[in-house]
């Protein structure tokens, strides 16, 4: 080998030390982040989503916020991250009367729910799941499942799984560089441009009966038990309709480990009704499009989604209601 070629070859070796070096540097968190937790994970606080109303009139939708000083770290349900702004930003006042405004909405519907109920009571024994008044005044049917509550009308919903994909295209790009600092993409994705069932916004909200704990009782909603948790964490997710597919979600990872989570969530304000049963209702409008609600896990999204979608007629005259 020519002294010329030896300098290429060491030239190009302390290169590639150098872009893998600052790679991981990105990567390893700096001592003042030391303890916040990664994009990836999530909040142990309330499900329900909460607004963190701003001075501009503007509002973030928050799963959970903390005040440090002159400064708030928040969990965006728009951005499924933590994010960071100055506190003086934020209009307390009005916050805290939101906050204090759905406690007091959520506590008078679930203490009508069980006026409702115990009205309809008879002295023979009855499934007190099953005779549940919806807060329309309409009875939740028996059996498990989701079921879309739509003024007088009830639906129920079926499950659809997802699949999981590989981008091809950001495969191809680590196949070609020759140093691994591309990072890899999976989308979580429904089968279909369309769901079957088309949904009316303007007086939706779901109801899910999950499961009894006794073991003899089958269930039909297929998904994984956690137990010690006061209730299901579900999200509404809009999909990204692309060709055939309804994309959900989207993750990003590089070096194994992953970095980020992509989906675009809308905000679901939940309270427990009975032993089994839950209540969802709708925090903001919904627009045409396709939908899904999931059940998070611990390791990520339910492989099995209740979706819906909701036509451009339809978001009209919730509009005129």
């Amino acid at each position: 080998m020519s002294i010329g070629s030896s300098m290429q070859a060491r030239v190009f070796s302390i290169l590639c030390t150098l872009l893998i070096g600052a790679t991981l540097s990105q990567q390893a968190p700096s001592s003042s982040s030391a303890q916040e937790p990664p994009p990836s994970s999530r909040p142990v606080g309330a499900p329900n989503g909460k607004k963190l109303i701003l001075k501009d009139g503007n509002y973030q939708l928050v799963r959970e916020y903390t005040r440090n000083g002159d400064r708030v770290r928040y969990y965006s349900l728009e951005r499924a991250d933590w994010e960071e702004i100055p506190a003086s930003m934020i209009d307390w006042a009005a916050t805290q009367k939101a906050e204090a405004d759905v406690a007091t909405q959520n506590a008078t519907e679930v203490e009508k729910l069980k006026q409702q109920e115990a009205a309809t009571k008879v002295d023979m024994a009855l499934d007190v799941d099953a005779s549940l008044q919806t807060s329309s005044g309409i009875f939740l049917p028996a059996g498990e499942g989701m079921f879309a509550v739509q003024g007088k009308e009830i639906q129920l919903l079926e499950q659809a799984e997802v699949e999981t994909h590989r981008d091809k295209k950001q495969t191809l790009k680590q196949i070609f560089t020759p140093i691994p600092i591309v990072p890899g993409k999976t989308n979580i994705e429904l089968a279909g441009s369309h769901a079957k069932f088309r949904l009316d916004p303007s007086r939706l909200e779901f109801y899910l009966r999950e499961a009894s704990p006794d073991p003899d009782r089958s269930s039909s909603i297929r998904k994984s038990s956690r137990p010690g948790e006061s209730g299901p964490e579900v999200e509404l997710i809009r999909a990204n309709v692309k060709g055939n597919k309804r994309m959900l979600e989207q993750i990003k990872d590089i070096f194994g480990q992953q970095l980020s989570e992509d989906r675009n969530t809308v905000l679901l304000q939940r309270w427990q009704v009975t032993a089994n049963v839950f209540r969802f209702t709708l925090g903001e409008q919904l627009q045409p499009g396709e939908y899904a609600l999931a059940e998070m896990l611990p390791d990520g999204i339910n492989l099995y989604v209740w979706d819906f979608g909701v036509d451009k007629s339809a978001s009209k005259d919730a509009k005129l209601k």
